[in-house]
C-alpha cells in the first residue's frame, strides 16, 4: 500500500514577496487536491506535515493566520498531522515510524517547495528505503537568486530540483499520469 505525503500546504507558501520574486505552477495545490480526494475515496493513507517554523517573521511560524493549511487540502479527522521544524519531515518527527508500524514501504510526495522541503523529505525519504513517486505539478519552486547575485527563474529552480532527484531518489510523475497508475 502506498501513504501520501502531503508537505507544507499552508497559506503562508502564497507570501511570494518572503520566498522569491516568482513561482511556478499555480495549479500545485489543486493538484494536491485531487490528490488527496482520491487518497480519501479510496482509504488510504495520508499523511499532512505542516512546518512550524521557528522564525516569528516566518509567515508559517505557529499561531499567525498563514500557519494554517491552505484549502482544500485541510485535514480531515482522523488524518495525522506531524508538525516539523527543519525541512525534513522525518528529522525530530515520528513520520518514519508511523509508516513503518503500517507496514508502508511507498510514499507518493507533494506539496511545497520543490527545492527545499520536498527535496529533503524526497531524500531522506529515499535513504531510509521507501519507494517514492515525487508528483512534478503538485509541487512548486520559487525564484532565486545565484551566487553572483543572477536572477534563477522559479521554473528553471523547479526543472533543476526533479532532475536532482529523477530516478536516484524518485520516480517523477504528473498529477494525471498518477492517477492513472494507482
Amino acid at each position: 500500500m502506498t501513504a501520501l505525503l502531503l508537505i507544507d500546504i499552508q497559506k503562508g507558501i502564497q507570501e511570494t514577496g518572503y520566498y522569491g520574486e516568482e513561482r511556478n505552477n499555480p495549479q500545485a495545490e489543486a493538484n494536491c487536491a485531487k490528490i488527496l480526494d482520491r487518497f480519501r475515496k479510496e482509504n488510504w493513507p495520508i499523511f499532512h506535515i505542516q512546518h512550524c517554523s521557528t522564525n516569528p517573521e516566518s509567515p508559517l511560524y505557529p499561531n499567525k493566520p498563514s500557519h494554517a493549511f491552505y484549502e482544500g487540502v485541510i485535514p480531515e479527522s482522523g488524518e495525522p498531522v506531524i508538525p516539523k521544524n527543519v525541512n525534513s519531515a522525518f528529522i525530530g518527527t515520528d513520520l518514519q515510524e508511523q509508516l513503518q508500524s503500517k507496514g508502508l514501504k511507498e510514499v507518493v510526495i507533494a506539496g511545497l517547495t520543490t527545492e527545499h522541503c520536498i527535496s529533503t523529505s524526497t531524500r531522506m525519504a529515499a535513504n531510509l528505503g521507501f519507494e517514492v513517486r515525487l508528483i512534478s505539478d503538485a509541487t512548486a519552486a520559487f525564484s532565486k537568486k545565484g551566487i553572483d547575485g543572477q536572477h534563477i527563474g522559479a521554473e528553471m529552480v523547479h526543472q533543476i530540483e526533479l532532475a536532482n532527484l529523477k530516478d536516484e531518489f524518485a520516480t517523477i510523475l504528473d498529477t494525471e499520469t498518477l492517477l492513472d497508475t494507482l
